[in-house]
């Protein structure tokens, strides 16, 4: 083929399904479809900076900033220091640098990565998720599911969180891909963590009610 063709004009995808603490996979669309992203989160000694790098847009600026101010609403809940912000510094990266990102469909995948990189608790390598977040972390509709759904089925995802809102549209996802993969609808954060992280050692704990893991089998909506 590379005789006939050429060159690939792409490089195939790095995405590994490894469970990874600080990265979460979210979903995008493009112009030319939907794209998978690995959103990493990164924390050091310092005094509450957030830096985000990966050529964001505004948007999604404003979307990691409403991530981390759910992750800081919910710190007991969810068994982080109450005053990470104080002590602590955030660096949200999205890799593929010289590609502009924008859109506030990454906030739920934001949000994930940075709860997992302050409680080192894995995020599942088999889960990709698209969603807005809002600051009482409520999970809103996005845009091209349908594309953001090839995507992942693309690189062998197995299970992709999207808002309730958008389970109307599951019917525009091509049937290949509802039969190979797992959709499941959500309204808040706090069942994104619990179907994104593989574990959740601040349950039980005070204020953590609801936070428990479930199993690993999901169920399919």
């Amino acid at each position: 083929m590379k005789d006939l063709l050429g060159n690939a004009p792409y490089d195939p995808s790095e995405l590994t399904l490894e469970s990874k603490v600080g990265v979460a996979t979210g979903l995008a669309y493009t112009s030319v479809g939907g794209e998978v992203l690995e959103i990493e989160v990164s924390v050091v000694g310092g005094r509450g900076k957030l830096q985000l790098t990966g050529t964001l847009g505004d948007v999604m600026k404003e979307s990691a900033s409403a991530a981390l101010s759910y992750a800081r609403s919910r710190a007991g809940a969810l068994g982080i220091d109450r005053e990470f912000h104080r002590n602590r510094d955030l660096h949200v990266h999205i890799p593929a640098g010289a590609t502009p990102k924008d859109g506030p469909s990454a906030g739920i995948a934001i949000a994930t990565a940075i709860v997992s990189a302050l409680t080192g608790l894995p995020v599942r390598g088999d889960v990709a998720m698209t969603g807005e977040i809002t600051l009482r972390g409520r999970v809103l509709p996005i845009g091209g599911l349908k594309e953001k759904a090839v995507a992942a089925h693309r690189n062998h995802i197995k299970h992709v969180l999207i808002p309730h809102g958008n389970g109307r549209d599951l019917d525009d996802v091509p049937p290949e891909v509802r039969s190979s993969v797992s959709f499941h609808p959500v309204h808040t954060m706090d069942e994104v963590l619990q179907l994104a992280l593989e574990q959740h050692e601040a349950a039980g704990r005070e204020g953590s009610e609801g936070l428990v893991v479930p199993a690993p089998g999901m169920v399919t909506h």
